[in-house]
């Protein structure tokens, strides 16, 4: 098969927990002998466009501006042919959707990873009915999760296959997790990932040290309130996530979106970090059980403009931080439950990962035909027969024993 796949994020160099997964995806298909490639923007808009072809064999085309010359994308699969065309949901102005659906409407795969980017939903940062209709049309989607999968039904009308990707490494996976000593750690600390909580925590605990691995959402601001405070460390960016998560104790993953998954928390469980997260979305999913899941209040507004990041500002709703102390101070002043959660928490992660297959995506595309999906039908009007005239009702019973004749 010739596969082409598009979103709207950087794959030279590679960043988020969707481009990972689904390079990982085509890695496969390269490897079973599928020719690959992507078209996506480049690292930034001064960077320069170039074509290269990754360790796996991927041919990887940044593009600069990519969002505003689609022309580029259509041109991409008018050449190459693609068999099939994975539209990651990375777009969130759905303008790669759009052009692809025009080059190959009978060909389209629809990657849900992130609900904030699809075009429908109470998550949405932009609902569109038109780009809705699309998905719908996809000859599949695909979610990486259950909760995803609901989400997708209950708001854009659409069946979603469950394929989780398995970017969690081959066993054994290190064992970490120090009771006495590291970090209280947080990924990515901004608005929308808790940050607020985080600080409060710091503030309130501050016979510990707190870092914060600084992601695509960290603003300058966000930088600047850590630092202001002397039991908290900016950490930037590293190699490999087990660099800051051997010197955790924890990991707070206190969420105030609609989360996806949460495969930072599987990761840390697969290590033996107890993970304390919110109650968004798919972080329920992926705790798979275990203890020290917290309600908050999610974000639901966002501001017309963009903050430093290029993301929606959003509207912060107030939290209660009380839950959240209680379950640091309840995990790390005894020893027993702390070591009972880290086991917990690693069973449950190695139970999850052990029954992925890197093949399920090929299995899929292998199983799809082309052409568009079928459109569900609108439901057709009822007829009030008391309102007919005779003549009409004559005219109809005509009309239907025609029909069933």
């Amino acid at each position: 098969m010739r596969i082409l796949l598009t979103a709207n994020a950087s794959y030279a160099p590679p960043k988020g927990g969707s481009t990972r997964g689904n390079l990982l995806w085509l890695a496969h298909l390269a490897r079973k002998g599928h020719v690959c490639r992507v078209i996506c923007p480049t690292d930034g808009a001064d960077a320069p466009e170039a074509t290269v072809t990754n360790e796996d064999g991927i041919e990887v085309r940044s593009v600069r501006n990519l969002s505003l010359r689609t022309a580029v994308l259509r041109e991409a699969i008018a050449g190459f042919q693609p068999d099939w065309v994975l539209v990651s949901s990375e777009d969130v102005s759905h303008t790669l959707l759009r052009a692809a659906f025009a080059a190959a409407p009978d060909r389209l795969v629809y990657l849900a990873h992130t609900p904030q980017w699809y075009p429908f939903g109470p998550a949405s940062w932009h609902p569109d009915r038109e780009a809705s209709e699309l998905v719908r049309r996809c000859r599949a989607v695909v979610a990486i999760g259950r909760t995803t999968a609901n989400y997708i039904a209950e708001y854009g009308h659409a069946k979603a296959t469950v394929i989780h990707p398995p970017m969690y490494g081959e066993p054994p996976w290190p064992r970490f997790g120090n009771f006495e000593a590291g970090y209280l750690l947080m990924i990515n600390p901004c608005v929308v990932k808790g940050i607020r909580v985080f600080l409060e925590l710091a503030r309130r605990l501050p016979e510990y040290e707190f870092a914060g691995l600084a992601g695509w959402g960290t603003t300058p601001r966000d930088r600047e309130r850590m630092a202001a405070l002397p039991n908290v460390r900016v950490l930037d960016t590293v190699r490999g996530i087990d660099e800051v998560l051997a010197k955790a104790r924890l990991l707070l993953m206190p969420s105030l979106w609609y989360e996806g998954f949460g495969l930072i928390a599987m990761e840390s469980m697969l290590r033996g970090l107890p993970v304390i997260a919110s109650d968004a979305g798919g972080l329920v999913e992926a705790k798979r059980g275990t203890g020290y899941v917290i309600p908050v209040r999610p974000i639901e507004r966002f501001e017309s403009s963009f903050d430093e990041m290029r993301m929606p500002r959003p509207v912060e709703v107030p939290q209660d931080t009380q839950p959240w102390e209680d379950a640091v101070r309840r995990l790390l002043g005894d020893r027993a439950e702390y070591d009972a959660e880290c086991e917990r928490s690693r069973t449950a992660a190695v139970e999850f990962v052990s029954r992925l297959d890197v093949g399920e995506m090929e299995a899929l595309l292998l199983t799809l035909t082309r052409g568009e999906a079928p459109v569900a039908a609108a439901p057709a009007p009822k007829v009030d027969l008391s309102k007919l005239s005779p003549a009409q009702r004559e005219l109809l019973m005509k009309r239907l024993k025609g029909k069933q004749g």
